[in-house]
């Protein structure tokens, strides 16, 4: 099983064991975003990731010496989800994710983000993804508008 160490940060691959810790940095990380609120309540979501089928989506984990502090899925060219914990904020987590991510969709891939968070735009954006389209949020389920950002490699 591959692993990636970025300083402190190992990524690695999710196991069917990890997606408990997955779900906990999943709903840390949006308690404290610039986002709607979730639709869900946690124990949904809880079981919602915990019943990720590992086979059809890339899911990475990232942790550091407390354990997973971020993780990051792609299935089909599309990020899905890439969420920090809070507290490690602004230290690369994110960032590495992102590199990574990079690497498994050397064409480029792309991922929604809601219009609200502007955090999350900024972070994108300095890392090369572009905005492509802005919705009204009617095909999501919060009903937040929300942006699809794309990234491609170089002189694609």
């Amino acid at each position: 099983m591959p692993t990636d160490a970025v300083g402190d940060l190992l990524l690695r691959p999710a196991a069917v064991a990890d997606l408990p810790a997955v779900a906990e940095v999943y709903l840390a990380s949006r308690a404290e975003a610039a986002m709607p609120p979730g639709v869900h309540p946690d124990a949904d979501v809880r079981a919602w990731v915990g019943g990720w089928d590992l086979a059809a989506m890339d899911v990475w984990v990232a942790e550091d010496g407390s354990g997973p502090v971020g993780f990051a899925a792609v299935r089909d060219a599309w990020l899905e989800s890439l969420y920090v914990v809070p507290a490690a904020a602004g230290a690369g987590v994110g960032s590495a994710l992102l590199e990574l991510v990079k690497g498994l969709c050397p064409a480029g891939f792309e991922l929604w983000v809601f219009e609200m968070n502007e955090p999350a735009r900024r972070f994108y954006a300095a890392r090369g993804l572009v905005e492509r389209e802005h919705t009204d949020g009617l095909g999501n389920e919060e009903q937040a508008p929300d942006i699809r950002m794309a990234w491609a490699p170089p002189g694609a």
